[in-house]
């Protein structure tokens, strides 16, 4: 996968500088430019998650015998083997799992992004497309990463493969991220478009993704287990690529196949913490009502196998080997971070300052009142995997350049209508950060990026920041504050060096959420 800088239009006036005017880019023995390496250092990051190589680790077949291995557990092939799939990654596990299971699968019905195929094609990912003739049919919708029509057209077919199944049968479910979009069958008589404008509306006041997979489940045919359950009896295995931290099954995708622990007065919690519950529609209120009198009780899922397959954690195992390999002494910070984009970029600000100060002066450290804050703030994000003190205590015993590595799925409250996602957010919001802070004689680059591809309703995977960003940006007529104000970081980023800032990796064919770097080096 190449990573391609493009010059975007915009309507800015002045005229486009170059990167850093003044001053070459540092650049390490390697001869790589800081930004060159950190875009390099993406790459190799997502190409470790690529779904071919997760699929190929975690399954095994036996052609003579037909024995089907999956991590410790075996299932005997014979005519019997049936795949359903939702998810941004999912197209280039079917490939990869038709080639390894040939004739012994008899059926397939996948739900992909619109417009993935061509983009693969496109794109020369051969790896990533069905072959000709393939016995898996594809649907593709979700534009945006919005559930519609055609999601919905391809949850109801995968919905009608699973219940013609039989004891005798063996499905394999494929999962990713994204695919609580890709598999949109709501209880009658809610309709798609007003559990889509709920999941909305909790977005935009910041609900995390477990709040809203609760209430998703809850109004869903096939989440929370539903799909499981119209499977049976027939064994369920199900592959998953976590886009989730933490990997709770039971959250990614809204948790198909593995029973719900929710119940309804945990939606009306989540609900009342909003202010929405009595903007409820009707119809809303009576899948609710109905769900707390079932006296059929919770479902199990006893039949069902999940195994994760690749995830955040991995990603960025891979991230701090390639660091250490471009000469970088690398730390992983956290595979969580998760909580409002406001304060994480704080947290990263300080960070740099925090880290800055003893890689200028070894075995000293910031100012007491910039630790304390740091401290703190951390606590407040409540990261469970949070490294802090051993990534603070590499930068100190650091012999030369240090890159600390995070990922994780932070969540923006919007503001304004501006057009971004949480990685340009983000990586804007670092930028401001970074350029109130006194950094000394230390160089800074800040990256945040999807291992999708696509950050939010834009083209771009994320973007990157220096301390400069603020004050260069203003020589080209162009206000930071203004632009986040808005939620506008795209437009932002498309403008500022002729988009130069942003990563356009295009649709990659997996995703494990964000993965965050920060670089530092003595000038």
């Amino acid at each position: 996968m190449a990573i391609v800088l493009q010059a975007l239009p915009c309507l800015a006036r002045a005229p486009l500088r170059p990167l850093l005017p003044g001053r070459p880019m540092v650049r390490l023995a390697s001869g790589m430019a800081l930004a060159e390496q950190a875009q390099h250092l993406f790459e190799s990051t997502v190409g470790a998650v690529l779904p071919g190589p997760m699929l190929h680790r975690a399954l095994s077949l036996d052609p003579s015998s037909g024995l089907l291995k999956v991590r410790d557990r075996s299932f005997q092939l014979r005519q019997n083997l049936y795949l359903v799939g939702f998810g941004k990654a999912v197209l280039g596990m079917a490939a990869a799992a038709e080639e390894l299971l040939g004739q012994h699968l008899v059926q397939g019905v996948i739900s992909v992004p619109k417009g993935i195929r061509a983009a693969m094609e496109r794109a020369g990912k051969q790896e990533m497309l069905l072959k000709p003739h393939s016995r898996v049919q594809v649907f593709e919708g979700a534009e945006d990463n919005l559930p519609d029509r055609d999601a919905l057209r391809a949850a109801l077919a995968i919905r009608q493969l699973a219940e013609g199944l039989t004891a005798d049968d063996l499905l394999l479910v494929l999962i990713s991220g994204g695919g609580s979009a890709l598999l949109p069958a709501p209880i009658p008589p809610v309709t798609l478009e007003e559990k889509q404008t709920l999941t909305k509306l909790l977005a935009a006041r910041g609900a995390n993704i477990q709040e809203l997979n609760t209430i998703r489940k809850a109004l869903s045919q096939l989440k929370g287990g539903g799909l499981a359950q119209a499977a049976y009896p027939a064994q369920v295995v199900s592959l998953i690529l976590s886009d989730v931290v933490g990997d709770p099954v039971e959250v990614i995708a809204s948790g198909p196949t593995v029973a719900s622990v929710h119940n309804v007065q945990d939606c009306l919690h989540i609900l009342n913490h909003y202010g929405l519950r009595a903007a409820l529609p009707r119809s809303v209120k009576t899948v609710l009502a109905r769900a707390d009198s079932d006296p059929h009780g919770p479902h199990t899922c006893g039949h069902v196998l999940n195994v994760i397959i690749g995830s955040n954690t991995l990603a960025l195992a891979e991230a701090q080997r390639q660091a250490e390999a471009l000469g970088y002494r690398a730390v992983v910070l956290s595979a969580a971070i998760q909580g409002d984009v406001k304060s994480v970029a704080r947290f990263y600000g300080l960070l740099a300052q925090v880290a800055g100060a003893q890689l200028t002066l070894p075995g000293t450290r910031a100012s007491v009142e910039e630790d304390e804050q740091l401290r703190e703030l951390a606590a407040e994000l409540q990261l469970p995997d949070l490294q802090l003190k051993e990534a603070l205590e590499t930068v100190a015993g650091a012999r030369g350049p240090v890159c600390l590595l995070a990922g994780g799925e932070p969540t923006v409250q919007l503001q304004g209508s501006g057009k971004g996602g949480r990685n340009q957010e983000l990586a804007l919001r670092v930028g401001a950060e970074l350029g109130q802070r006194p950094l000394g004689s230390v160089d800074v680059l800040f990256l945040s990026g999807g291992t999708d591809g696509q950050d939010g309703p834009t083209e771009a995977a994320g973007a990157w920041v220096v301390p400069e960003l603020a004050s260069q940006a203003a020589t080209e007529g162009l206000d930071v504050a203004t632009f986040l104000s808005h939620n506008d970081s795209h437009t932002f980023f498309r403008c500022f060096r002729g988009g130069a800032h942003l990563l356009h990796t295009g649709l990659t064919g997996t995703n494990v959420m964000d993965v965050h770097f920060l670089f530092l080096r003595l000038r």
